[in-house]
């Protein structure tokens, strides 16, 4: 499995849904397993970004699928990250010359 750290903004009209959100990160949690992929956190957080949620995928499609079903709902815009950790990053490093 690939991590991805997703940074969500809340859109007009999830901003006026806010007090649905907890149930709504439920929902996302399930939309992204019929994607295979698994939400493994999701913070609400303060400053630019309003959550951050820790997703695990097969591939990037399958990613990509979830993310497009996601925003399609409408509630949130995202960013996603690619995460590596440190044995992934330490095994890419040691790839250079």
């Amino acid at each position: 499995m690939v991590t991805y750290v997703v940074l969500a903004q809340f859109t007009d009209q999830g901003i006026r849904t806010i007090k649905n959100s907890p149930q709504r990160a439920g929902q996302v949690a399930e939309l992204a397993k019929s994607f295979g992929c698994e939400m493994k956190q999701v913070y609400w957080t303060l400053g630019q970004y309003d959550i951050v949620a820790v997703i695990e995928a097969p591939d990037e499609k399958s990613l990509t699928t979830f993310g497009f079903a996601l925003g399609s709902a409408g509630n949130v815009r995202t960013q996603t990250l690619r995460a590596f950790s440190k044995d992934e990053i330490g095994s890419i490093i040691g790839r250079l010359p």
